[in-house]
């Protein structure tokens, strides 16, 4: 008889739904059991999306000067973070930043803005990039991610070509309140609704590491269920100096592996994307965590860098997957010669330690 994550796994393969019990067990498993739920977590993965990885990219059309006060947000209200601040991107600067991604392999472009919401003269912006964009590259999804909308506006990003729109409900309704205070948890829901209604994708997923319990964890991963978002972006808090949030480390890579997992057993044939934070939290554990999630974020994040795209996707190649809709397989590149060692012992260079 296999583990009891290997139990659950075939039960949700049979088609019994993972209960919030079994998620509960999940986020508590002792990290003795991590790779046996990874492993359990990671047939889910195989049995949905095979060996490949959807590979996504960030835009930054609009950066800071928000007037939402999200505690986690650099960009937020009262936010001292030394970030970019600059008003929105040309057309002509959205493509080639666009066009970056691309052409490191991303199949995805995210395109997000600073904001509350959009103005009418603001998805006017967007719609004439998603036109040139896709003029340009016919084939990319664009995932657009501006804020709280207003009635119409979804359909006309659809119309306009946009694919996708992503909101976050970031955290459990229970905790909502302790982590923003300027529009309400109904708020956010009311915007993935918006899109659904208006034939977009819903794309929408939470933050670990905000002071929740594993109680809001799970009931947060049940909401998504509960709205059927078809992208569910799994971000670890990046606890910036001049936020609210900085200072709270609560995340360690072993506990970032579970909450993916449960995200995997909870919603199993929905997209999990590792989304911001995976370098800081999951550290050396990253390719483990591609055994479990299915999408990834390439290069940078809104406000933070991210590690070197060549690296993500070198992590993708070694771990034997393939980006979504590439024609590359799993062979290895030519290794690199051995690098001789020139410090250390025997040298006056201090030794790598």
């Amino acid at each position: 008889m296999g583990s009891r994550f290997e139990q659950l796994a075939d039960a949700v393969l049979a088609g019994v739904p993972a209960g919030p019990g079994d998620a509960l067990a999940v986020l508590g498993a002792d990290d003795a059991e991590v790779l046996s739920v990874v492993a359990a977590a990671g047939r889910l993965r195989r049995a949905h999306f095979d060996n490949t990885v959807k590979v996504n990219y960030l835009v930054n059309l609009k950066s800071g000067l928000c007037p939402e006060n999200c505690n986690y947000c650099s960009q937020a209200l009262g936010s001292a973070a030394p970030i970019l601040k600059y008003s929105w991107l040309s057309t002509e600067e959205a493509l080639k930043q666009a066009g970056a991604g691309i052409s490191g392999g991303a199949g995805r472009v995210c395109l997000v803005s600073s904001g509350r919401g959009p103005s009418n003269r603001d998805i006017d912006r967007v719609t004439e990039m998603v036109g040139a964009l896709k003029a340009e590259h016919p084939d990319v999804e664009v995932c657009a991610c501006l804020g709280l909308l207003s009635d119409g506006q979804a359909e006309r990003l659809k119309d306009a070509g946009v694919d996708a729109y992503n909101h976050n409900i970031n955290t459990a309704e229970s905790h909502h309140h302790n982590i923003v205070q300027t529009h309400t948890y109904a708020d956010r829901v009311d915007t993935v609704e918006k899109a659904k209604r208006g034939g977009l994708s819903p794309c929408s997923g939470l933050i670990a590491g905000l002071g929740e319990t594993d109680e809001q964890l799970v009931e947060a991963l049940f909401a998504l269920k509960e709205l059927d978002a078809d992208s569910i972006p799994v971000n670890f808090l990046m606890p910036f100096d001049g936020t609210p949030l900085a200072d709270t480390w609560e995340l360690s890579p072993s506990r970032c592996l579970k909450i993916l997992a449960m995200a995997r057993f909870v919603c199993p044939d929905k997209e999990i994307r590792i989304a911001g934070g995976r370098e800081m939290h999951l550290r050396s554990l990253q390719p483990l965590a591609l055994h479990v999630a299915n999408s990834i974020f390439l290069g940078d994040y809104l406000t933070s860098e991210g590690q070197a795209a060549e690296a993500d996707l070198e992590m993708i190649r070694d771990n034997g997957f393939v980006v979504l809709g590439s024609e590359e397989d799993s062979a290895a590149r030519e290794p690199a010669d051995p690098a001789i060692r020139r410090r250390g012992a025997g040298t006056a260079v201090v030794p790598n330690a």
